[in-house]
């Protein structure tokens, strides 16, 4: 059985990590799954958005600490290089990603759900970075991409008291999207990622791409980068079908994202 499967609904590839027994814990087998699952929602042009979730009670409930326990310097930073290299490539996925937060999200599973694009969790979600109490820190981007979304005393204050927190308390800090019934996440999810799946999807990547590459840099190069993007659009199909039904006042057929 995989430890990462992928299913298909419609133009949503959804990506299930599948160790319920480990509470979906990572390690080196999973992250290699889980680049095999990447890979596949990649190459299906006929996938649109990606979502991310978890089997059984929990997201992911942080790295494989049997596997770590060992570890000396030289294995440990392997192993945070490996994790990263897949966070990032999540992070900089060219699709629309949502993590659906079915259960526990810490350690490595909070950093899963901060590098996708929008995060919706269920009521019973929760959320952590509980590494400082196992004598290190988060080692999958935590440091960086928590700080750069909920800013720095708020993520200063939930990584160096290893606290957990609820879905409500995530999303006050805007850790979280949306937070919604239990038995209802799956549903809340799939319609938003069929929202985003109904636009031009050349249109949804660019601006991804301009957000992510756009909030390093100062706001000048920023809005250059997005002046670049932006004028990208007007030699696709879609902005001229798009445009001329809006001008001619009738309705557009569906996008053709080319």
């Amino acid at each position: 059985m995989a430890l990462v499967e992928v299913t298909k609904q419609d133009h949503i590839g959804i990506i299930t990590m599948n160790r319920p027994e480990a509470l979906n814990a990572l390690s080196k087998a999973v992250f290699a799954d889980l680049s095999v699952a990447l890979d596949e929602v990649e190459r299906d042009d006929d996938v649109y958005v990606v979502v991310i979730t978890g089997a059984g009670r929990a997201f992911i409930a942080g790295a494989d600490i049997g596997e770590m326990a060992t570890m000396n310097v030289e294995e440990g930073l392997n192993f945070s290089e490996l994790g990263n290299n897949l966070l990032m490539r999540v992070d900089m996925f060219p699709k629309p990603t949502i993590a659906a937060v079915n259960g526990f999200a810490l350690g490595g599973g909070c950093e899963m759900a901060l590098a996708c694009d929008i995060r919706i969790a269920s009521e019973k979600a929760k959320f952590g970075q509980p590494e400082v109490g196992l004598g290190i820190i988060p080692g999958f981007g935590g440091t960086q991409r928590m700080a750069r979304i909920i800013g720095t005393g708020a993520a200063m204050e939930l990584i160096y008291t290893a606290d957990t927190i609820g879905a409500e308390e995530a999303k006050s800090i805007r850790l979280v999207n949306h937070v919604v019934p239990a038995e209802e996440l799956m549903d809340y999810t799939l319609k938003l990622a069929k929202r985003i799946a109904n636009n031009a999807q050349v249109a949804i990547r660019t601006s991804k791409m301009a957000i992510r590459r756009g909030i390093d840099c100062d706001i000048s190069t920023a809005v250059t980068y997005e002046s670049l993007a932006f004028a990208t659009c007007f030699g696709t199909e879609d902005q001229k079908d798009a445009m001329k039904a809006f001008v001619e006042k009738r309705k557009l057929d569906g996008f053709k994202n080319r």
